[in-house]
């Protein structure tokens, strides 16, 4: 069975996940990354531009679909070795602002959970989101998917 999942990062870091392949959510932790399957896919909302920064961007800026394999770690730094796990980002139209869900029903009792970085969310609001960025082109992959259908 195919689950949809929001994950939240800063803009920044998920250009940086969309160049390599990967995603990395709540910090680097583990627990979310397991729950994610292969063939899942993912939208990162990012509510920032960056992580330290204050400049809001609310916007949903990323689609991917979660590849086969574990969560893996990687050391960034001394003492920081966040868990990722591999994704094939699509390339779509035009990112979405929050906001544009203001008046979907289901978005009414998700939008809270937000605050915990990752959460699962039902294939018709999926749709609702994917088709509202365009058309989608997976990124250095194979064809070219119309609102991802």
């Amino acid at each position: 069975m195919t689950n949809y999942w929001i994950g939240v990062a800063s803009k920044k870091h998920v250009e940086i996940g969309i160049k390599e392949g990967f995603c990395q959510l709540n910090h680097g932790k583990k627990a979310p990354l397991q729950r994610m399957q292969a063939g899942d896919w993912l939208l990162y909302y990012s509510s920032k531009l960056t992580l330290d920064g204050g400049e809001p961007y609310q916007q949903f800026t990323a689609i991917g679909q979660i590849r086969q394999g574990e969560a893996y770690q990687v050391e960034m730094a001394p003492g920081f070795s966040p868990f990722r796990k591999n994704v094939d980002y699509y390339q779509f139209e035009r990112e979405f602002p929050l906001q544009g869900l203001r008046d979907f029903p289901e978005w009414q009792v998700k939008r809270p959970q937000l605050r915990f970085g990752h959460f699962p969310i039902s294939e018709d609001l999926f749709r609702v989101i994917t088709s509202s960025m365009g058309k989608a082109e997976m990124i250095g992959g194979q064809g070219i998917i119309e609102k991802l259908s």
